[in-house]
């Protein structure tokens, strides 16, 4: 079958967009042929283990899943009990932009905080961390925060610390949706355990599918407790893959040597020259320090571009536009968005 698509088309709109990486691509026909065991007793599945060790600790399991909804709700049903909540930003992905799946799929309440930037604080969980033993409210037994922020910002390793160790005072439990981790390690230049084990997260969502995968995600649990539960809720909330190789042959494609970080630095920086192209011509209103850029559009202009490059409105209240970089982002893509940002724009 030829092509449906133009395969040089590139927008704006998402790093799910992006097709798979031929290094990914690669790997998934080196693991094809022949039989391998099914549901994760194959090869490629224990060599994940071993990778995903390297880059977190030895007492780190992970359970390959198919999408990111699915690794939160897993990795939120293994913290929290039927009549229990979790804390997170307002603006988080588990309260917006997962359908009601958490609480449709494994009945959790989420308890949420506004913030400015996406980013929690010791503080802000205090606003609904409370009523421990009051049967007329959801217990507050967890935290969830998001590495990068739907909003394009990226927690510290303090930022995140301080947001652990305040968590735990208080026999709450700490998961982290990374489905842009990559991208947060590559801004911070640190190892990926030094925002998340050694931080003292208890366990992660980590993204695969905008970094470069087919498909694919995993909940990486980091504190021993939590696994035996896992392995049960992902088959139950069908999240188990029966050919799994598939999925675990991505991983240790991207997660073996550096593509991972190549990727994910590849995209920021794609994101910050997309900054600079555009910032004489348009308000850029959120910190660009991930993939992700937030800039103010008039509705006219919005209408025009996206009628040449795809993109989505953020906020249709204030005109807010939210632009993405993925890792096959070409210097000329960005070029060309600004050219056509600045024909676009009124003079100032």
């Amino acid at each position: 079958m030829s092509s449906l698509h133009d395969p040089a088309s590139r927008g704006f709109a998402s790093d799910n967009y992006a097709g798979i990486h031929p290094e990914v691509l690669t790997a998934i026909a080196d693991a094809n042929g022949g039989h391998q065991t099914a549901y994760g007793a194959d090869v490629y599945t224990a060599r994940l283990q071993e990778v995903f060790r390297a880059h977190f600790g030895e007492q780190a399991q992970a359970f390959p899943v198919f999408n990111g909804t699915g690794a939160n709700v897993v990795s939120l049903q293994a913290v929290l009990s039927r009549w229990s909540a979790v804390v997170a930003a307002e603006s988080a992905h588990i309260n917006v932009d997962e359908g009601g799946a958490p609480e449709k799929m494994a009945g959790i309440k989420i308890h949420t905080v506004p913030t400015p930037d996406g980013k929690l604080t010791p503080e802000l969980i205090d606003r609904q961390a409370w009523g421990w033993g009051d049967e007329h409210r959801a217990q507050p037994n967890a935290v969830s925060i998001t590495q990068s922020t739907e909003l394009g910002t990226v927690y510290t390793a303090e930022e995140i610390r301080a947001i652990t160790a305040h968590a735990h005072e208080r026999g709450m439990l700490v998961h982290v949706d990374g489905s842009r981790l990559a991208n947060a390690a590559a801004s911070l230049d640190l190892p990926l355990r030094a925002f998340t084990t050694d931080a003292g997260v208890d366990l992660l969502s980590f993204g695969g599918t905008k970094n470069g995968l087919m498909l694919g995600e995993a909940v990486v649990v980091l504190n021993p407790d939590l696994a035996p539960s896992i392995t049960y809720l992902r088959k139950t909330s069908m999240q188990l893959a029966s050919k799994m190789r598939f999925v675990s042959a991505q991983f240790v494609a991207l997660l073996e040597g550096d593509l991972w970080l190549r990727n994910a630095r590849h995209a920021n920086a794609m994101a910050a020259r997309l900054a600079g192209a555009v910032r004489e011509h348009v308000e850029i209103v959120r910190p660009v320090q991930a993939n992700a850029v937030f800039a103010v559009l008039p509705k006219d202009v919005t209408e025009r571009l996206q009628k040449r490059f795809r993109f989505y409105t953020w906020d249709e209240r204030t005109g807010e536009v939210r632009w993405m970089a993925a890792f096959d982002t070409t210097e000329a893509d960005i070029d060309a968005f600004a050219r056509a940002v600045a024909e676009e724009m009124p003079v100032r």
